[in-house]
């Protein structure tokens, strides 16, 4: 338990949970929580109204819908990874770990090795773990039956950079289950204070960035990343290209979660950190924040088996990491079954994450499914919805800065995925996914093969990967410490929705044109019933590779 200690003070200092003071008060039961919150307000909260059941349910992700039949999707067999400094316990290797926990780790490491007993074992990396398999009754993780590969990085120098470590660490986790991890949680960071570059901005150049860059394309994993920008946060990796950046909502006075939580650190405006001179945000005019998911008020379980409450972005993170092994065992099962248009294609990671983004909810749905049937509308910071903001509004920017694309619903990423792939050409129904590649200066065209209704909203997303190279020295085809990254650049897609009989890109209702972005993604509400299509054009290529693939998942409404 030394080791643990001694590293406590490094772990609370990177791990991205609590962005507000809470004092924990701790039952085998439930608990009440004496809460200080960043507006200065003191309340005493029994723990049921704070449960992990409710982020999990309708009032969240509505993923517990999915637990039971005719779904019955739980995660099984889909094995996912966990990175941080500390670890969750593992019962039969550490003493604080109980027998038959409510949170039950598939294998634990430490950097790449197997885990020591009893070192680094960590109540925050035991409450982000709970909330994707918790199989507590009460509170149900999001994917209760996954298999959780969990690496800590140990023992620090609080002085340096740690990047280093957390790309061995993080190489290791996705070498698991036979180089099979469909996801890796990132609910940790590093400060871009401690950067070793001169003058560090967040570039998407630090070495853990192009760490999890480099391993997502590696290992086909998607790297989801709790967001922390701004105010002397731990920035570092959330500059990535490949991976998801996750902000955290509040509960409203109905006890949904449909505000974004005021104590998010956003990348805008520019603000510069207290140890840095350098600004904490993108570098140019790409946006952090992709998605947003519950964060505020979650009930977990510590190492022991008691249960905590917490806020930050460490636990939205994990509500999407769970949500995605539920649609990778939804793959699965389908190409067990045989389906004519399904195919390990599926499991792409820019599939994942293309469904998961386009599938979020913006406005609530009237019950006419003109607005897809959304389950919410999401405010930012300023009480507004993601329609006043400049994405809804300007081609170029296709992510609000708050809000991403909107808040997770796993119950509509589940509608998102469950149609199948479908290529570019005709026939192409109302909602669906594809996984495909374009050449150089080409395009392809999606073409619904029925009039969409006049006065509903459409929604595209696509997703693609930036390329970074390994500078292998040894040439053993892994990343060994003291070896570094090339960034080989990203290639400019843009996305357009068109009438179905024109050529004309000038003459598309609406596009999704960023230059620095790697998704583009569309929002609209289509003027008059007719027929249409989703053009994918190669905008402007920037490295060498023959083809660039391309997740796309579209949603629309089919005229009556």
């Amino acid at each position: 338990m030394g080791k643990q200690r001694r590293g406590a003070s490094v772990i609370s200092q990177l791990t991205a949970g609590v962005n507000s003071p809470i004092e924990r008060r701790r039952s085998a039961w439930g608990s009440i929580i004496l809460g200080l919150g960043t507006l200065g307000g003191v309340g005493i909260l029994a723990a049921p109204a704070l449960a992990l059941f409710t982020s999990v349910g309708v009032e969240g992700i509505d993923a517990r819908r999915l637990h039971g039949a005719p779904y019955n999707l739980t995660g099984e067999k889909i094995a996912i990874g966990q990175v941080e400094i500390g670890r969750p316990g593992q019962f039969g290797l550490d003493k604080r770990t109980p027998a038959m926990p409510p949170v039950a780790v598939w294998r634990v490491l430490q950097l790449d090795r197997w885990a020591t007993a009893n070192d680094f074992v960590d109540g925050h990396a035991a409450n982000v773990a709970s909330v994707m398999i918790s199989r507590d009754k009460t509170l149900t993780g999001v994917a209760p039956e996954a298999l959780l590969y969990a690496g800590a990085v140990g023992e620090m120098d609080g002085s340096r950079s740690a990047q280093p470590e957390e790309c061995v660490v993080s190489q290791a986790v996705a070498e698991q289950n036979s180089g099979d991890v469909r996801a890796l949680n990132f609910s940790f960071g590093e400060p871009l204070s401690r950067d070793p570059r001169p003058n560090a901005v967040l570039d998407g150049n630090a070495l853990l960035t192009q760490c999890i860059d480099w391993l997502s394309r590696r290992h086909g994993a998607l790297y989801v990343i709790a967001g922390n920008q701004g105010r002397g946060g731990i920035p570092i990796p959330t500059d990535n290209f490949n991976g998801l950046n996750v902000a955290y909502s509040r509960r409203d006075a109905d006890g949904r979660f449909t505000r974004l939580d005021p104590s998010n650190l956003g990348s805008e405006p520019t603000i510069r950190a207290p140890r840095s001179g350098n600004p904490e945000t993108n570098a140019g005019a790409r946006r952090s924040i992709t998605l947003v998911a519950p964060g505020s008020e979650i009930e977990m379980f510590d190492p022991d088996g008691w249960r905590t409450v917490s806020s930050g972005t460490s636990f939205a993170a994990p509500h999407v990491v769970g949500t995605i092994a539920l649609m990778q065992q939804l793959v699965d099962r389908q190409i067990r079954a045989g389906l004519s248009n399904w195919s390990v294609a599926g499991r792409h990671p820019m599939v994942m994450k293309a469904v998961v983004m386009n599938a979020a909810d913006k406005l609530e749905d009237n019950g006419d499914g003109l607005r897809l049937g959304m389950a919410r509308t999401l405010t930012d910071r300023s009480n507004q919805p993601w329609t006043a903001s400049d994405a809804y509004r300007d081609p170029k920017i296709p992510l609000h800065s708050d809000l991403g694309t909107g808040h997770l619903n796993a119950y509509r990423a589940y509608q998102q995925l469950l149609p199948g792939a479908f290529g570019p050409g005709g026939n192409l129904p109302a909602v669906g996914w594809n996984l495909g590649a374009l050449n150089r200066a080409d395009s392809h065209d999606y073409m619904f093969a029925e009039p969409i209704q006049g006065g509903s909203y459409l929604s595209a997303t696509l997703a693609w990967e930036r390329v970074v190279d390994l500078v292998d020295s040894n040439r053993n085809g892994r990343y060994d410490i003291g070896e570094s990254f090339q960034d080989r650049g990203l290639n400019d897609l843009n996305l357009y929705l068109m009438p179905a009989d024109s050529d004309d890109i000038s003459q598309s209702l609406w596009s999704s044109v960023s230059e620095v972005d790697s998704v583009e993604h569309l929002f609209y509400q289509v003027p008059e019933t007719g027929y249409y299509k989703l053009r994918v054009v190669y905008q402007r290529q920037v490295h060498d590779q023959p083809t660039q693939p391309y997740g796309l998942a579209w949603w629309a409404v089919s005229a009556p």
